[in-house]
């Protein structure tokens, strides 16, 4: 039986480089000169904290992050943007959250998308990734090639690894 498996993972070392790069940039940056605030990476828990002075600049922090981010091959969707913005003092804090791992609700989705493809193959789920097997390795690049086409509703980037035949 032919195998492989779906996972949603951020290199940690690129995560890394493209957080120095952004803030290396903030540096240069006019609009930043004399503000207070930046970008900082907690690696224990997966978190980037944008701080900064207003509202508009997180949102230029963001835009930052987002371009170094895609300059290391890093899929900017794997940041979680929905956190609200709060004030701390003089600053304003966003903490976006980083995606590892596929979640029940998501593991569910795909599934389900793999099902409705009507292709011979199963999908099941392992803890925060999904194990895809069938008797052709064609029916499993047809799955990869249907689930990169449904990228947009997914919502989050999936590596396709650990292939087997």
């Amino acid at each position: 039986m032919a195998s492989f498996d779906i996972v949603s993972k951020v290199d940690p070392q690129t995560l890394e480089n493209a957080v120095n790069n952004a803030k290396k940039e903030l540096l240069t940056r006019y609009d930043f000169r004399d503000t207070k605030g930046g970008i900082e990476l907690d690696k224990q828990n997966n978190v980037i904290t944008l701080s900064s002075e207003n509202s508009m600049k997180i949102k230029s922090l963001e835009d930052i992050l987002m371009g170094r981010m895609v300059k290391q091959s890093i899929d900017p969707t794997s940041l979680d943007f929905s956190a609200d913005e709060e004030a701390s003092g003089a600053l304003v804090k966003k903490k976006l959250q980083v995606r590892a791992g596929i979640d029940k609700d998501l593991s569910r989705k795909i599934q389900k998308l793999i099902k409705d493809s009507k292709l011979k193959v199963e999908a099941q789920i392992q803890g925060d990734q999904l194990r895809v097997t069938a008797k052709k390795i064609d029916d499993l690049q047809a799955v990869i090639a249907m689930l990169r086409g449904n990228a947009a509703t997914i919502g989050q980037p999936l590596q396709f690894v650990n292939m087997k035949s």
